[in-house]
């Protein structure tokens, strides 16, 4: 909870509500508190969160960061170099113009980007033929940045692509889990002593923004994202499992798995806990709002059965 709130999603959610309640709080500044509504805009960077097309292009410039970091770095020597050398060609000529060493910065950067809005510009021969020069420089300067990112968009829609497509074929089925919190069991374990079931494969790790092969010797750390991989279930007759969400009241709420007073032939498949999926291991805890997935031939009270 406290890293949500100190996070960078935490703030812009304060940012977008805060505002609206400053008047009941200092009703003295009415007026002048309006004025501040306007910072509820910043919701807008939050719209990342809610559109995969959005989140695919975050991905791509976070995996391509160092890469469009360098050419932007070699845009703005270039654009330094440029104005150096305009500035030794054009002072003498156009003192009022190019009066300093960085005075042609500015029309380093309108040849550079190719806009040219002709406010400034060179007037003599050796000038001209410079910014010519300058001008093819500026042209294959902006295609860098752009063929990075296109890439990058190849490269993870193949990605996406290739999962999907050999998932289908093989008839495997992905899902994700993470890693968070001092008494997940698999946190600080190697991958080799992860006690994974016959059949169920770890495919992926992501740790922060690159993507880790999961070798035997890989110790899965907090905040870790799991792609697992099982096959699909083709079994003739489907498997009815039951839904619960757990209430205030509810006799399981507050108590740990290996507590519960349940029958050998109910098994809990899945918790899901505030949209994350928690492995049911006996210290686990439910709490109040939980959802959790049950395989049982009993009769659960306020359960819902959802077919496999």
């Amino acid at each position: 909870m406290l890293r949500y709130i100190f996070s960078f999603s935490g703030i812009v959610d304060l940012l977008s509500f805060l505002p609206y309640y400053l008047p009941v709080f200092f009703p003295a500044g009415v007026v002048a508190f309006r004025m501040f509504r306007v910072v509820r805009i910043f919701r807008l960077f939050r719209i990342n969160a809610y559109y995969d097309a959005l989140n695919v292009i975050g991905s791509v410039l976070k995996s391509k960061k160092d890469q469009l970091l360098s050419s932007i770095f070699i845009i703005l020597v270039l654009m330094t170099g440029s104005s150096l050398c305009m500035y030794s060609l054009e002072h003498e000529v156009q003192p009022d113009v190019f009066e300093n060493a960085f005075s042609g910065f500015w029309w380093a950067v309108s040849t550079l980007l190719t806009v040219g809005y002709g406010d400034i510009y060179p007037i003599t021969i050796s000038g001209r033929i410079f910014g010519i020069i300058i001008t093819f420089l500026g042209v294959g300067m902006v295609a860098i940045p752009t063929g990075i990112l296109s890439a990058g968009f190849v490269e993870q829609y193949t990605r996406l692509k290739s999962l999907s497509d050999y998932s289908l074929e093989t008839d495997i089925r992905f899902i994700r889990l993470e890693v968070q919190g001092e008494d997940h069991p698999w946190r600080n374990q190697r991958v080799r002593d992860i006690p994974l079931p016959p059949g169920l494969i770890l495919a992926v790790i992501q740790r922060d923004e690159e993507v880790v092969v999961p070798r035997g010797d890989t110790v899965l750390r907090d905040g870790d994202q799991l792609v697992l991989g099982a096959e699909g279930y083709q079994g003739d007759t489907g498997i009815t499992l039951k839904e619960l969400v757990l209430r205030d009241q509810h006799p399981w709420a507050g108590c740990q798995i290996k507590d519960l007073d349940i029958s050998r032939q109910t098994l809990i498949v899945m918790v899901r806990r505030e949209g994350k999926v928690l492995i049911p291991n006996g210290s686990l805890r439910l709490l109040p709002g939980d959802t959790v997935l049950v395989y049982t031939r009993r009769n659960i009270r306020d359960a819902q059965d959802v077919t496999v």
